[in-house]
């Protein structure tokens, strides 16, 4: 991210934040707590693993963690909103679950300590996807899990029509309703469609140094989930 998006990124954020939860359900009618428990499901790490969540938001990935792997797992929750933050503290308190606000370019860790990096519906708004792949990657044990979820556009075809319909022209307007926000919820249509192909996506992974990469859709190719190992 360079010092232009930076700050309109997080205002941005910061702005919805106390409609962030409510309005993922809504929007996605309720599709996006299946595609967080799919990404944990898929997580393979130790009962006592270390398990990073960059862009936490309001921390429904590490809560889905805790549910799913066991209070043996050590999760650490990473955002730069600090309004984000504030509601993820009140969700997590109760979890163990350790937060830090900071840049996902400069993770406040060792490298080689993490037996999986998550991140949900966050890289789509990092311009230098590689350079920040990589740095996860250095931040993974060998053999630790890189696991993305992303939303992403359908095939051709009339769900494709109707997808964008709803994308590009309702969903908007539902955004500004309840957050008063009409700007990132046009932005938000428009990540997306410009977010790489998965087999695009996969080569971003693989240059950053993942290997056995694999990615999955879901829900008609409305979300894509990535898979890969250091």
């Amino acid at each position: 991210m360079n010092n232009k998006e930076l700050p309109f990124i997080r205002d941005m954020f910061d702005s919805i934040a106390s409609r962030y939860d409510l309005l993922n359900r809504l929007l996605s009618l309720r599709q996006d707590v299946r595609w967080r428990k799919a990404m944990v499901s898929a997580m393979e790490i130790p009962e006592t693993g270390n398990v990073l969540d960059v862009a936490c938001g309001t921390c429904d990935v590490p809560l889905e963690i805790r549910q799913q792997k066991g209070d043996g797992v050590a999760v650490f929750g990473i955002d730069f909103s600090q309004a984000m933050l504030v509601h993820a503290k009140e969700k997590t308190r109760a979890s163990g679950t350790h937060l830090i606000a900071g840049n996902a370019f400069h993770p406040p860790f060792r490298k080689d300590i993490f037996d999986a990096v998550t991140i949900a519906f966050g890289i789509r708004n990092i311009r230098d996807k590689l350079s920040v792949l990589k740095i996860f990657h250095d931040h993974l044990k060998t053999g630790g899990m890189l696991l993305v979820l992303e939303l992403a556009t359908p095939p051709q075809g009339f769900i494709l029509s109707l997808y964008l319909l709803y994308f590009k022209k309702i969903l908007p307007h539902i955004g500004w309703l309840f957050s008063k926000n009409l700007k990132a919820y046009q932005y938000l249509p428009d990540s997306v469609i410009h977010f790489p192909a998965p087999d695009e996506f996969a080569d971003i992974m693989r240059s950053a140094g993942f290997s056995r990469v694999r990615w999955r859709k879901l829900t008609l190719g409305i979300a894509t989930l990535y898979a890969g190992y250091k």
